[in-house]
């Protein structure tokens, strides 16, 4: 026969359990299990629901900028191809070849800076220049040589 000491042991730890389960509930809520397990299941899915929202606008953001990069990126290649091509121009042009102009491209607007032969090669310059597809403006800082 069994103690009586040996089936208080289990009854205290079951006692105990209870008191810890009854305990950590709120007192004032009188929901059930099953409301209370729904309720969780409601505050998950919210929660859940704006962690996805979070997520689009992390996204969002993040085409933003890459859109931004390229577009960055598309008119720096743009204006490098833009001081290619009236460089290009230049060279090609039998009284502007022999100068030293210096072409400076920024999205689109072009300076060109050195010296012109004479006031009809400044003129032939900006129309060259001009004539690039990409051209926004251009800025004429060419001076004309003096001869002398």
């Amino acid at each position: 026969m069994k103690s009586t000491t040996s089936y208080r042991a289990p009854l205290f730890g079951v006692l105990a359990l209870a008191a810890a389960l009854a305990a950590c509930s709120k007192h004032d809520d009188e929901r059930t299990a099953g409301q209370k397990l729904d309720g969780a299941i409601a505050e998950a899915k919210q929660a859940g629901a704006e962690a996805k929202a979070e997520a689009g606008q992390a996204m969002d953001k993040a085409e933003t900028k890459l859109k931004d990069a390229s577009a960055s990126a598309s008119e720096a290649v743009s204006d490098a191809t833009i001081v290619t091509k009236i460089n290009a121009a230049l060279l090609a042009d039998d009284r502007l070849k022999a100068t030293k102009i210096e072409v400076r491209a920024e999205e689109g607007r072009v300076t060109l800076t050195g010296t012109a032969p004479d006031a009809g090669s400044q003129a032939r310059a900006t129309t060259l220049a001009q004539a690039v597809t990409g051209v926004r403006s251009v800025d004429n800082q060419l001076v004309v040589a003096r001869n002398g």
